[in-house]
């Protein structure tokens, strides 16, 4: 059985062969800005303290649903810059 974390590695396949090591480069740099990691440790704290509002959760599960979109796509340039160096 796949679980979504397999699903979505599948689904971002395709984005992973096509990019370019400049843009793998630029992908693996990717940071969240101040602002959003703020926002995103704000929400953390209320989840894990239990104090978070249905919305604040909404907007959490989302943030981190991102995020792991995010990291996906970062393992898959990674992976392309490995085999850039092997190349």
């Amino acid at each position: 059985m796949l679980t979504s974390t397999d699903l979505l590695d599948r689904l971002l396949d395709p984005v992973g062969r096509a990019l370019s090591p400049e843009a793998a480069r630029r992908l693996v740099a990717l940071r969240a800005d101040a602002d959003v990691q703020a926002k995103i440790d704000d929400l953390a704290d209320l989840a894990n303290d239990g104090r978070i509002t249905p919305d604040q959760r909404a907007e959490y599960e989302s943030l981190i649903a991102v995020a792991n979109v995010i990291a996906v796509l970062q393992a898959k340039a990674r992976t392309v810059l490995l085999d850039t160096l092997a190349a």
